[in-house]
Parts: C-alpha cells; structure tokens; sequence
C-alpha cells in the first residue's frame, strides 16, 4: 500500500510537471541567465563575495582561475557528497542547475565584456547587482530548480549537525563571506553582507511573499490523499483537525502544514490536482519551531 501510493504521488509530480514544462524551463534559462550576467557585470568585477560564485571571485584574485571552472569544480565535489549524504532523490534536482550556472557564466562574458558600467559608485552597483542576482535566483527557485554550490551545502549541513536550513545559510554563506576580509579588506565584505541581503529579500519576493515559510490551511474532502502527498512530496510534517462548517455547520477534515517558502507552488499545484474543490488559506510563518507529524481532533 506505501509502495502504491509513493508511486502515485509521483505520478501526480510528473502530471504537474509535464504541464507546466515549458513555462517552469523558460523561467529557469531566464532566471539562470540574468543570474550569470550579474555575476560577470556587477558582482565579479566588484570582488562581491556570497555563495559559490563567491568562492570564484576569490580563487579569481588568488589564483586567477576562471570563475566558471571554479564553480563547476565546487558544484561536482558538492554533488558527490550529495549523493553519499542525502541520496539520489535529493540530488537529481540539483544537476541541472549544477552544470548550467557555471556553463551560462562561460557564455555570458563576451557580453559582459560588451557592457561598460561606471564604476565610481560602488553601493550603487552592489544594490543593483544583488537586486539582479535576487530576481534571476527567484525565477529559478519559482520553476524548481536551483543553481547548485551551497545549497547543497546547506542541505548537508543541516541533515549532519541537525539544524534548521536557516541556520546552515548562516553559517556557510558567512563562512565564505568572511574569508574575504582577508583577501579583499572588511569594507567590501560589508558590501558583500548588503548583497546579501537583498538577494534573499528578492528571491523570496519572486517566489512569493517576503517569508522563509509558508502556513497552509486546507479544506478538503480528500485529506488522506493530500496528507499523504505532503508526507511523501514536500517532506513535512502534517496537523490533521476535525473543524465544522460556521455556515452549514457541517463537519469538515483541516490539514496544518508549514513548509519552506520555495516548496509553495509544489504544494499548491498538488492540493488542486488531488481536490479541485478544496479550499485553502496560505500566510507567512515568520518563525516555526519544533515539529512533528501529529493528528488532532478539536
């Protein structure tokens, strides 16, 4: 029965997808082509230091080794440990963007190299690369993709030192953020820390809303089903209430569930798959803590 129903909530995964196909690569090329633009016309050239592109400003100035190269060679390692760490499900959907990030990198220099930006005003450029960086990042996390490097990182961190990924950000991006104070001096890193900033904000603006996590509450006549793909699909814990109709007074099954802000199209697409009928209510969870799969009955 497991088996039967692990397969059919990937059945439903592969319906959404195969209907969305075109408009999720279109924003995934899109988004990984503004990415690597920013990257090669504001954020290399300014020495900005955040995520696996920032491992590739630095080995650029230490070694001067193509950026490309660098992030290619990072995003193989990662990918690797991916494997060993958190298996091939969790590792498949990284490749693409793995492997068309550094490769759009390469090809968006002779363009960059077309573009001539007046440099005098660094903030300016900071602000407008992170803006640039955030709306190209946001695209690609709105189709289902990422870029790869240190979000596979955090993925790792968070599942050997069991920690939230909010924490694993922290503490990977400003790992590599801080090791440029030794390399180009504490003022650009706090420009760094600015982009940083206002990449996450963007990326999260594009995808939807300005929080990290998204509150789901579903009613439906189908909450086994749904239950079941949020369990299997979306890899979250799941509260399931008995509620009553204020109207009818009727009763009626109501599913809890707070999953990342990246995840809420997965789930909404698979909510109105499964039951068109159903009606939900989705808000911001600014912070979340604990978590189990329970059932509840009011």
């Amino acid at each position: 029965m497991f088996l039967f129903k692990k397969r059919s909530n990937e059945n439903i995964l592969k319906t959404i997808y195969s209907k969305t196909k075109l408009r999720r690569y279109t924003e995934f090329l899109l988004g990984i082509f503004i990415v690597a633009l920013s990257y090669n016309v504001l954020i290399l050239p300014n020495n900005i230091v955040y995520g696996i592109g920032g491992v590739g400003v630095i080995f650029k100035r230490l070694f001067n080794l193509d950026p490309a190269l660098t992030i290619l060679i990072g995003d193989a390692i990662l990918i690797i440990l991916s494997f060993f760490t958190l298996g091939f499900d969790d590792t498949k959907n990284t490749l693409v963007g793995s492997i068309m990030y550094p490769l759009m990198i390469k090809l968006t220099v002779p363009i960059a190299n077309i573009i001539h930006i007046d440099t005098t005003d660094f903030l300016l450029l900071t602000i407008f690369g992170a803006v640039c960086t955030g709306f190209g990042l946001g695209l690609i996390f709105k189709s289902g993709f990422t870029t790869g490097g240190t979000d596979i990182l955090n993925q790792i961190f968070a599942k050997i030192f069991k920690t939230s990924m909010g924490s694993a950000m922290i503490f990977t991006d400003g790992v590599i953020i801080l090791s440029g104070v030794f390399i180009f001096g504490a003022s650009t890193v706090m420009y760094s820390l600015i982009a940083l900033y206002i990449i996450s904000i963007l990326t999260d603006k594009v995808v939807i809303g300005i929080s990290r996590n998204k509150a789901f509450y579903i009613v439906t006549e189908k909450p086994s089903e749904i239950r079941e793909f949020i369990l299997q699909n979306i890899s979250h814990g799941v509260t399931l209430l008995d509620a009553r109709g204020g109207y009818t007074n009727d009763k009626e099954k109501m599913l809890l569930c707070v999953i990342p802000t990246s995840m809420y199209f997965k789930l909404k697409e698979g909510i109105e798959y499964i039951d068109k009928k159903a009606f939900f209510v989705v808000t911001d969870a600014y912070e979340t803590r604990g978590g189990s799969v329970t059932e509840k009955i009011s």
